[in-house]
């Protein structure tokens, strides 16, 4: 086995992306290529291969007309459109050779994913920073502003996420939603989150429970309130799900409650939900770690 990305550098802060190739019959691999992503030219692969921009496992580039052959590792770099810039800045909380937390926006996606490549979290980091190793410990959702934490050195990302995976990390987030006045707090949310309909959006179902957030009420201001939420798992949307099951569905969410179609991006709007502090023992330092986000979600004055 070679280099890790087969020698291919990543590029304005994106690591190469890698195809496995299985046992088949292609005359070459450039037929084997257009063959597994048709929304791919043929033309296009062709001025990789120009390039020297689609490298083996072992570092080799690859030519337009090499046999193909099975069991084995290509990296190419992605080829996107020019995007559009995401036109709020995150902001560096803490930085040092184990960790680097950041206050992320509304609406920057933390990982490349779809038509997101440079404008993510991750990407303009490792522009800024200058870190090629720089790795999300966990995830929050594209829409939702606050707290990421990175790891610095690869040898000690799996040590961090297993505190994640083990729950051994203390969790705050806070969210304006309406006010009930037949709800008490605090309450528990226990129930079991699954994919629904369309892909993108969670749902309720039966069956044995795989999610619980805590939510407690912060205050009131008229016909709505700001709610602190402790979540004990990290399902998708958990939060989301859970204030729109209780009747309480978060200012500005397109997608609980939900609409068909889903409303666009709107700036103006942000979904009023912060990932507001994070707390943890370090796993490399011993050290107990505490961090808040400078963000603050403004709870409109009752009338």
């Amino acid at each position: 086995m070679g280099a890790q990305h087969g020698g291919l550098p990543a590029r304005q802060g994106v690591s190469p992306s890698c195809v496995s190739l299985p046992a088949g019959n292609w005359p070459t691999i450039t037929d084997f290529l257009v063959q597994r992503f048709p929304a791919i030219s043929r033309e296009l692969w062709l001025a990789r291969m120009a390039g020297g921009e689609l490298i083996d496992e072992f570092g080799e580039a690859v030519s337009a007309t090499r046999p193909y052959r099975g069991h084995m590792r290509l990296y190419y770099y992605r080829t996107l459109p020019p995007e559009t810039r995401i036109p709020f800045d995150e902001e560096l909380l803490y930085q040092d050779e184990h960790l680097v937390v950041v206050d992320k926006p509304h609406f920057l996606p933390v990982t490349p994913s779809g038509h997101y490549l440079q404008e993510t979290l991750l990407v303009r980091l490792k522009n800024r920073l200058g870190i090629t190793g720089l790795s999300p410990l966990h995830r929050i959702d594209r829409e939702t502003a606050g707290l990421v934490l990175f790891s610095v050195q690869p040898k000690e990302r799996a040590a961090y996420q297993d505190l994640f995976r083990q729950r051994d990390v203390r969790k705050g987030y806070e969210a304006i939603a309406p006010w009930r006045a037949d709800l008490t707090f605090p309450r528990v949310c226990i129930s079991r989150i699954v994919e629904g309909q369309p892909f993108f959006r969670q749902t309720e179902v039966a069956g044995p429970a795989n999610s619980e957030t805590h939510v407690d009420l912060m205050e009131v201001s008229g016909s709505l309130a700001r709610y602190h939420l402790s979540p004990v798992t990290g399902k998708k949307h958990q939060l989301r799900v859970h204030m729109y099951a209780l009747g309480l569905p978060i200012v500005n969410d397109r997608m609980y409650p939900p609409l068909d179609p889903t409303p666009d991006d709107n700036y103006h709007l942000p979904l009023q939900l912060l990932a507001q502090s994070i707390a943890f023992d370090d796993p490399v330092t011993g050290q107990a770690r505490y961090f808040q986000s400078a963000r603050q979600l403004d709870l409109p004055p009752a009338p």
